[in-house]
């Protein structure tokens, strides 16, 4: 294999344990939000409410709500992919891929106005 494609195998490599490791965290977060309201019967807020910003989801997880951790694990569900492109990001920098880097940063700024836009129910 030329090294070229050693470097390509390897950052590839790196990608996927951040997936992987995204999607681990977060099922095991939303696992300890499910067992929570199954042997409480509680979601941890009153009525149809949850929480609704990362501030409410973090002082849900501090008191242990189930709803919160639930949130949590979605939370970072919904953050794996874009880690994975700014690790692309990353990576086509440090193989000097300028057209990459661009329509990556690009890809990146859609996720990020998607979720703004998304949040503020625009």
């Amino acid at each position: 294999m030329t090294e070229e494609k050693e470097k390509l195998l390897e950052i590839e490599l790196r990608i996927g344990k951040i997936l992987r490791a995204g999607v681990f965290v977060s099922s095991a977060v939303i696992i300890i939000g499910l067992v929570m309201f199954v042997f409480t019967g509680y979601s941890g807020y009153p009525g149809t409410t949850y929480p609704r910003g990362l501030s409410e989801i973090a002082r849900g997880l501090v008191e242990f709500k189930a709803f919160a951790w639930l949130m949590a694990g979605l939370f970072l569900l919904i953050l794996t992919p874009i880690l994975r492109v700014l690790a692309s990001i990353f990576a086509f920098a440090k193989e000097g891929d300028k057209m990459y880097i661009f329509i990556t940063v690009m890809v990146l700024a859609v996720l990020v106005l998607a979720i703004f836009l998304g949040h503020t129910g625009v």
